[in-house]
């Protein structure tokens, strides 16, 4: 009772919004605080280049004056033109438990929707493919990851009591790393290099990588084109992108791979595990939360993969095993222990077939829902 929906409208609001799930998570040991900048970064309009092309609305539900849960609706009219359907999502979803807020968040961005002449909703999903994803079904009491959504299990009950159903799942693994690369994974990396003429780009320093920043991007756009509801990024969200990350990128865990030409042919993302440290700085940075993350890239034991992209006309012919080939290198040289694969498409068995290679376990699945809206 005494419950009252709200649109964020307000500076003062967006705040509030931003700030409930540090709240809401704040005794819970799984959960990675996001960096509070790139929130508001990503919900403001003058701040975020998806807004070219999407529409979205905020709401909070406050109970008795305070915050009880918040939900985001996006309409990506790029997406929609791509696919040729009338589709909203939901995002940045946060509530107690008590079924009275959650039902007044998902009413609110199903009405939303609907004026907006949509005719199905999805979610968990942000503006784009490189928003987090999927709500977490499994895996409740493993240590999230940098950009990954964390829920609470009752989440799952609450979604699928507002009438949603199953769309597709993610699913993440946990690698152990071994002390020597797998002998396969060397034999086909260097079989891919020598077929297909490639070669490693060596660089020492960020600042170095920025000439193949954009056209990373790109060959990022041409290889994960027909993936589920990817849009390719547009040049103003590409600059924003690099000028927001290849800063401070360690290059070693960057590998890029060129052809005869020298041009990028595939690329991987990967990053000393920084989970920790944004625990213990609650998503600031500042007066000393820059200094841990610096200190975390430099001393952690665990990393995270975020992403791999081969050309499309480089593909499958062994070029992944030669992004692997490199960054195993990297970790093994940096004691790196355990790896997080973050989130892969459940049908996707190419990728998961090199994880093999390694000891590795399931440990965490995502679903994004869908809703036939009336």
């Amino acid at each position: 009772m005494g419950l009252q929906l709200k649109e964020v409208r307000s500076e003062r609001e967006l705040r509030q919004f931003v700030s409930f799930p540090y709240s809401l998570y704040r005794k819970n040991a799984y959960w990675v605080p996001p960096l509070r900048f790139d929130e508001y970064n990503s919900l403001r309009r003058d701040k975020n280049p998806a807004f070219d092309f999407c529409d979205a609305k905020y709401w909070l539900v406050l109970k008795k004056g305070k915050v009880a849960g918040r939900i985001t609706g996006i309409i990506n009219r790029r997406y929609n033109e791509k696919f040729g359907v009338k589709a909203a999502r939901f995002g940045w979803v946060d509530f107690v438990d008590d079924a009275e807020v959650s039902s007044l968040l998902f009413n609110a961005v199903e009405k939303w929707a609907e004026s907006e002449g949509m005719d199905s909703i999805y979610g968990p999903l942000g503006f784009t493919d490189l928003d987090g994803e999927g709500l977490l079904i499994e895996g409740f009491e493993e240590v999230s990851t940098l950009g990954a959504i964390y829920n609470y299990p009752y989440y799952q009950r609450h979604i699928e009591q507002a009438g949603y159903s199953k769309d597709i799942d993610w699913i993440e693994f946990q690698v152990t790393m071994h002390p020597e690369i797998p002998e396969k994974i060397q034999r086909l990396a260097d079989i891919a290099l020598k077929r297909n003429n490639l070669k490693i780009l060596k660089v020492k320093k960020s600042k170095e990588m920025l000439q193949y920043a954009k056209e990373i991007f790109y060959v990022l756009n041409d290889a994960y084109r027909d993936l589920y509801g990817f849009v390719e990024l547009s040049d103003r969200q590409i600059d924003t992108y690099v000028k927001q990350y290849f800063s401070f990128i360690r290059p070693e865990y960057v590998p890029v791979v060129l052809d005869s030409a020298g041009k990028v042919a595939a690329f991987g993302i990967s990053m000393p595990s920084l989970s920790k440290v944004l625990q213990k700085c609650n998503g600031r940075l500042f007066p000393f939360g820059f200094i841990r993350i610096l200190h975390a890239i430099k001393t952690s034991r665990n990393a995270d993969l975020y992403l791999t992209a081969v050309r499309p006309d480089l593909q499958n012919k062994g070029v992944n095993a030669v992004l692997m080939h490199e960054v195993n290198k990297v970790f093994i040289k940096n004691k790196i222990e355990k790896v997080e694969t973050n989130r892969e498409l459940e049908g996707n068995a190419k990728i998961q077939a090199q994880w093999k290679f390694y000891d590795s376990r399931l440990h965490k699945r995502r679903r994004c829902y869908k809703k036939k809206l009336v």
